[in-house]
């Protein structure tokens, strides 16, 4: 009897692994793929990614976490693609944890031959039901 029981906690901790295991696997693929629409300049389809009311934390915001549209992310990125028409990100590092996805990357772009930047960021993902609903980005805005 202390075999069955043993054998039925081993195979639920199992299931229970190999679920999380495929959820974070989920918001790798899903994280990738924002990424590749972010350096493809496709607005929409990056701000896809994210719920209709995402949470965000983002020097360029403030100091508190602000809720953002679909539609207020794209245009965001579309203004910084005006200012930096060759804007890109370049992915140094991606950390399941749970619902979470932090990544590592630097920014890159320039205004003219004159003005451009290379700005390491983290950012923190938190996923629910395949969509990310909330994204804290860390950076330093004081660039030299």
């Amino acid at each position: 009897m202390k075999n069955i029981h043993l054998y039925l906690l081993t195979l639920a901790v199992s299931v229970a692994c190999s679920s999380s295991d495929h959820e974070q696997q989920q918001n790798i693929a899903l994280t990738q793929k924002m990424f590749e629409a972010f350096n493809k300049h496709e607005w929409q389809a990056m701000a896809s990614y994210y719920t209709g009311n995402a949470s965000f934390l983002d020097p360029a915001f403030g100091k508190d976490y602000v809720t953002k549209t679909q539609q207020e992310t794209a245009a965001k990125y579309s203004e910084l693609q005006k200012m930096f028409p060759d804007l890109h990100d370049e992915v140094v590092g991606l950390y399941p944890s749970g619902d979470k996805v932090t990544i590592e990357f630097i920014a890159t772009g320039s205004m003219n031959d004159s003005i451009s930047f290379k700005l390491p960021i983290v950012s923190v993902l938190t996923f629910k039901d395949g969509k990310i609903i909330r994204d804290a980005t860390y950076y330093d805005q004081e660039q030299p």
